[in-house]
């Protein structure tokens, strides 16, 4: 989405790390719900083997089809495979081609400027009817801070990179409020789609129809966002959505079972797929700093203090109010598990949390893993005393501190 809308990069995820996280699901399964509420698509089906892609190539006919890998990143069609393949999006004449591609996109890593070094791997590919619009469109729904509710935000000059076109074009984006409970009306979304550009009386409808719906699946659906980039006009005067985006509120999973069972874990890093399991919020990072924090504000100032004493911190962990000993050892688990992690920087403001139940957790886990990773330990607040002693008769070698900064420099320098 709109760079200034979504940020990105380690420190931007850590920073909403204190938030839930937002499900995203794959394209095909964004085209299934979308065709659930009768928004037109290209006709598509999803094969998760070789022989499954090939049987569904066959339903296109002699105008081919094309190739994508399900992959839960942006910059498929420009990304690499670990196994050389170059894209992730490719266009086959006969289905014995397309059986070519899924073979070494099915199981292969496919490497884009979103994935990382690491990649992500692909279990599946979607095979699409080959529609050329004429021309494309920009159109999502998402919630505006500013305006105080949900917009439809949307362009002339979609298939491209949106963020671009709002740098060089700021009026070349449009923002329509959309009323909460009522959704747009129908002379509103017909308004949009003549302000567009679209063509014909019956390509105009069209249009409103799908912005229309698009909003009602983001209100039924608890979504945070829905993109779709392009939407198409084709030469014969339809409207389609060649390409869809869907973010879903983790907070409605109580009420979105069907939604929620689409999430693919294969796509998230295994570490942050287990530390949900304890309620535990954990974002991995880059650095060599592994922390154990309570509290997102806090775990926030206390990667800014690593940084300040030229430290990286390996991840983001708030443990929460409620952690257990059980909880902290989890914790320390997945910390450990991390190889880059050279020092364990624990620092805990006992208010809810009690920080012998912190020290607890640390004894347990530093004795079972046989840790050899320097421990240094910060206590504040409630059950402080206690826990400090538990610590002194553990006889462990875990390194105490009371003051902060002079915590943060000895972690960074037991990790150099």
């Amino acid at each position: 989405m709109l760079a200034s809308l979504r940020k990105t990069g380690s420190l931007a995820r850590a920073a909403s790390a204190g938030q839930r996280r937002f499900l995203s699901i794959h394209e095909y399964q964004s085209v299934n719900l979308l065709n659930s509420y009768g928004i037109p698509t290209p006709k598509s089906i999803a094969a998760k083997t070789p022989e499954e892609a090939l049987e569904a190539a066959k339903q296109f006919g002699s105008t081919g089809c094309v190739i994508k890998a399900q992959v839960l990143a942006g910059g498929r069609g420009k990304g690499h495979f670990d196994n050389g393949l170059q894209g992730g999006v490719h266009v086959v004449q006969n289905p014995e081609q397309a059986k070519d591609y899924a073979s070494k996109m099915i199981g292969a890593k496919l490497i884009t400027k979103q994935t990382g070094a690491a990649g992500r791997v692909c279990n599946a590919v979607m095979l699409a009817e080959r529609r050329d619009p004429s021309h494309e469109y920009y159109v999502a729904v998402l919630n505006d801070r500013n305006v105080g509710g949900p917009v439809l935000v949307a362009s002339s000059q979609g298939g491209m990179n949106i963020e671009e076109v709002a740098a060089k074009d700021p009026k070349a984006i449009i923002t329509t409020p959309i009323d909460f409970e009522n959704g747009l009306s129908k002379a509103e979304a017909l308004g949009l789609a003549k302000k567009l550009g679209f063509k014909s009386e019956g390509a105009q409808d069209e249009a409103a129809d799908i912005f229309i719906r698009l909003y009602k699946i983001f209100k039924d659906k608890d979504a945070t966002q829905i993109e779709i980039n392009p939407l198409g006009e084709t030469s014969d005067g339809h409207v389609l959505c060649m390409d869809a985006k869907f973010g879903f509120d983790d907070n409605a999973d109580f009420r979105q079972k069907d939604v929620f069972a689409l999430r693919d874990v294969s796509q998230e890093e295994p570490s942050e797929v287990e530390a949900q399991k304890y309620n535990l919020n954990f974002i991995k990072l880059d650095g060599s700093i592994g922390c154990l924090v309570n509290g997102a504000g806090l775990a926030m100032a206390t990667m800014d203090v690593l940084a300040l004493h030229g430290g990286n911190p390996a991840n983001f962990l708030d443990v929460g109010g409620g952690a257990t000993p059980e909880t902290v050892k989890k914790a320390f688990e997945i910390l450990v598990s991390d190889p880059k992690v050279k020092s364990i920087f624990i620092n805990i403001f006992g208010g809810i949390m009690r920080c012998d139940y912190i020290a607890e957790g640390v004894i347990n886990a530093a004795k079972e893993l046989s840790l050899k990773v320097p421990l240094i330990v910060r206590l504040k607040g409630t059950k402080e005393s206690e826990a400090k002693e538990m610590i002194r008769k553990s006889g462990l070698k875990i390194i105490p501190f009371d003051d902060l900064d002079e915590a943060a420099q000895n972690a960074v320098k037991l990790a150099a």
